[in-house]
């Protein structure tokens, strides 16, 4: 059963439902009342609301939370639950396994669907899954439920997404609600190895999945009372093949990426995941040029914006969290730093995050995405391409001004690039478009890490290892910024309503 084609309550009571929407006759021949319109909330300076904006930052605030807090909880979790390295590293790669690669399927539910319908759907399986996590009795049971919680923020944010673009269409309006979005997303990232760290030192590593309860229920009942419900196409037809495949190639990949770090590149799981993944990228290409109605419509990819958004989404994923991984890494084997020392280490480029992407969100507003994609890109490679100075002595006040360009650059580019690629989508594929970006962020994170991971690990040594994995890292942010020369126009994006 499709996860999103639920419906667990009356829609005319309190009960915790998914947002089923449907109006009319149903399926037995029951006429459901009319929905209520959602109340007003308060007014931002442009007139509309900024309650949607709350409410759908809530949920990604949650999927970005635990995608990091949870390293730093590592050690306790393992003294408590056992499982070896082995577990321990499923209870963090299994929700990026599933969260990958159910991102473009989940897309294509939003905009069939709805995506409000949707969004909730993943509301109510996050919330679940995280009591879950918090009450695991054994590893087994909480990887197999961190594999729910992927799933379930793969339902999150493309229609997070596509909430804010129909609940914003005025495009200045729209950019400065996605800068806010990403920098929700950004102050999630930077305190979750704090909280991380600080929870389980505090009381116990529970409370790291624990602390998304009361945030997911308060962002449900917000979307429930307060955020429009865009219609869905209940009338396209189905891709079946076409999910099955992307599910396919996207888990075999993401799966060989994962195998890179522990066991190399040449290991068999490395290539055993990358044929697969090839195989089944060359099936889906071929059922979407062959069914007649395809999860992923290939006429997409030829709007330069829209591609080439999500080319530079995956090129700064895999440079700043190549560089993160590598560089939490340095700060502990290296300097010899705590966890909770090293996650406070790495705060001036966290909380220029959040900032940034306030900024970035003004900007496109303004002048469009273009010139702020290119500003953040080639601020970031400045930053990451100047941590090269790292040595084993290097004094820490040197690292602070990089870190910071480094943060800010991703920052300034990404709210800029999901503007370029929402507004080059037709309005009835936001929830596509939003999957494929958001699958490309995730398969670029996975390529770098796994990347840095093998640079740092290799025979030449770890520092010398790091300078070349920055080396790459900044190469891609350049890359990133020759991208966006040749395919984001200047000014606003236009597209004709689909």
């Amino acid at each position: 059963m499709d996860p999103c084609d639920t419906n667990t309550g009356r829609t005319d009571t309190g009960h915790m439902d998914t947002g089923h929407m449907d109006t009319g006759r149903t399926d037995t021949g029951r006429t459901d009342p009319a929905p209520r319109p959602p109340r007003p909330g308060p007014a931002s300076p442009g007139g509309a609301s900024w309650v949607p904006l709350v409410a759908v930052s809530l949920g990604y605030f949650m999927v970005i939370l635990d995608a990091t807090a949870v390293n730093l909880a590592l050690p306790a979790l393992g003294q408590d639950l056992g499982g070896g390295i082995t577990g321990l590293q499923w209870v963090v790669d299994g929700y990026t396994l599933t969260f990958a690669a159910l991102l473009l399927s989940a897309g294509v539910a939003g905009d069939r669907f709805g995506p409000r319908r949707v969004f909730l759907t993943g509301l109510v399986l996050f919330t679940a899954a995280s009591a879950g996590c918090a009450l695991a009795p054994a590893i087994g049971v909480l990887v197999l439920v961190r594999l729910i919680q992927g799933a379930a923020a793969a339902l999150l944010v493309p229609s997070s997404l596509a909430l804010l673009q129909a609940s914003y269409p005025d495009r200045a309006m729209r950019a400065r609600a996605v800068g806010l979005w990403g920098g929700i997303g950004g102050l999630a990232a930077a305190s979750g190895p704090v909280l991380g760290g600080a929870l389980t030192a505090a009381a116990s590593w529970r409370l790291v999945f624990a602390i998304n309860i009361p945030v997911g229920l308060l962002a449900w009942w917000l979307t429930r009372r307060r955020v429009a419900s865009p219609p869905g196409q209940r009338d396209r037809r189905g891709d079946p093949i076409g999910q099955i495949t992307a599910i396919v190639a996207l888990t075999a990949l993401i799966a060989g990426l994962i195998e890179a770090g522990p066991h190399g590149w040449a290991s068999w799981p490395v290539a055993a995941g990358l044929a697969i993944a090839a195989a089944g990228a060359v099936a889906f290409v071929a059922a979407q040029r062959r069914v007649r109605s395809p999860m992923l419509p290939l006429a997409l990819l030829r709007r330069p914006a829209l591609s080439g958004g999500s080319v530079v989404g995956l090129l700064i994923n895999l440079g700043f969290y190549g560089q993160l991984f590598a560089y939490s890494l340095y700060l502990q084997q290296v300097r010899g730093d705590s966890p909770l020392i090293a996650g406070l280490s790495l705060l001036p480029e966290a909380v220029a995050v959040p900032v940034a992407s306030v900024l970035s969100g003004r900007l496109t507003s303004r002048r469009g995405p273009r010139g702020t994609m290119i500003t953040g890109l080639v601020l970031g490679a400045a930053g990451l391409l100047g941590l090269i100075v790292t040595a084993h002595g290097t004094p820490y006040w040197v690292l602070v001004l990089p870190m910071v360009a480094a943060g800010s650059g991703m920052a300034l580019t990404m709210p800029a690039a999901t503007t370029a690629v929402m507004d080059a989508a037709p309005g009835s594929r936001s929830g596509t478009a939003a999957g494929l970006l958001n699958t490309a962020r995730q398969v670029g994170g996975a390529l770098g890490v796994a990347v840095a991971g093998s640079l740092v690990s290799g025979a030449v040594g770890f520092v010398p290892g790091l300078h070349v994995a920055l080396a790459v890292c900044g190469g891609a942010f350049l890359l990133g910024a020759v991208v966006t020369a040749a395919t984001v126009g200047r000014g606003r994006a236009h597209h004709p309503p689909g």
